[in-house]
């Protein structure tokens, strides 16, 4: 008999797990969204788009959405294969925290920390409340799994192996 080790997951967690899981399908979708659109009017779209919103014609978002619109059949195809490669990511590392996976938690403090520069500059210098949020999460969800490789092996279980 061999006793191995187990670590649990923590509430936290399955917290940050289901926040990544909901992210993966989202972005799932978005390229499934870019991938409908290869073959369509994509100028008329994005403008009819922009218009629905009822955004700012000289707006960041309706620039955005029109200079997407100019895309070509292989930049929205490169578009939405970069879509998926992100939802991968953001789903295997949801299995990751969810199981309680060391290497998850890396993933999850490195993915989260590539953006808290650009988050942080964005809130200071054009804050507005959905940036400042996004921030704030971010650095709660990167302080969190820091903490949880740092405390290492608080929440581990011995368990018996059959062999």
């Amino acid at each position: 008999m061999a006793i191995t080790a187990l670590t649990v997951p923590t509430r936290g967690e399955h917290y940050i797990a289901c926040f990544e899981a909901a992210k993966g399908v989202l972005v799932l979708l978005a390229g499934f969204g870019i991938l409908s659109l290869m073959h369509a009017d994509v100028q008329h779209f994005s403008k009819a788009f922009v218009d629905h919103l009822h955004l700012t014609p000289t707006g960041m978002m309706s620039h955005l959405f029109l200079r997407v619109g100019a895309f070509s059949s292989q930049r929205l195809l490169l578009l939405a294969l970069a879509s998926y490669a992100y939802a991968g990511l953001r789903l295997v590392e949801a299995y990751g925290l969810w199981r309680a996976r060391k290497w998850a938690k890396w993933v999850a403090v490195a993915s989260g920390g590539i953006y808290v520069p650009y988050e942080l500059f964005e809130a200071l210098y054009r804050t507005t409340p959905i940036k400042v949020l996004a921030l704030v999460l971010n650095l709660g969800i990167v302080a969190y799994m820091g903490y949880s490789l740092w405390r290492g092996n608080r929440h581990v279980i011995a368990a018996v192996e059959k062999t």
